[in-house]
């Protein structure tokens, strides 16, 4: 809707179950010296991963039933930049049968209020088919501790 601003309130720490600390690098910035957008998509896919792969289970390289990335979005609130280390909050916005939306925020140290929040929706598919399938079981378990009650 062209003409409108969202008045949503920016995220808080208390509103992420679960964090990682990321240190910024030097190739983060941009010519304007703030970390560019697109790695901001960057710390989302790491915090997502690191946490299938540590709480989930999920073996990237040989497991059957892989989650496929169908999208992705981000509202950018405050700058970043490097040198620093930026905390990534996540928590389970809907988890489906064979899907789940990630919410995300990125936080500076120090900081209560998000300087970007995003989301990032996987569709769990077979590996070999790319069709969609029964999210795993040990994957839904750690993701339903990140719900937000």
């Amino acid at each position: 809707m062209t003409g409108t601003t969202d008045k949503k309130r920016p995220s808080v720490r208390g509103d992420y179950r679960h964090f990682l600390d990321i240190q910024t690098r030097w190739a983060d910035n941009d010519i304007y010296g703030h970390v560019n957008n697109v790695v901001y998509y960057a710390y989302f896919d790491t915090i997502v991963n690191r946490f299938l792969i540590e709480q989930g289970g999920l073996d990237i390289h040989n497991d059957a039933v892989i989650g496929i990335m169908a999208e992705t979005g981000c509202r950018y609130l405050r700058s970043l930049s490097y040198p620093e280390i930026v905390q990534v909050g996540l928590r389970t916005g809907r988890l489906g049968r064979s899907s789940v939306r990630y919410e995300l925020a990125l936080f500076r140290i120090g900081d209560d209020v998000a300087h970007a929040e995003g989301h990032l929706v996987h569709v769990f598919c077979e590996r070999a088919s790319q069709r969609p399938v029964d999210m795993p079981a040990r994957i839904r378990a750690a993701l339903e501790t990140l719900v937000v009650r």
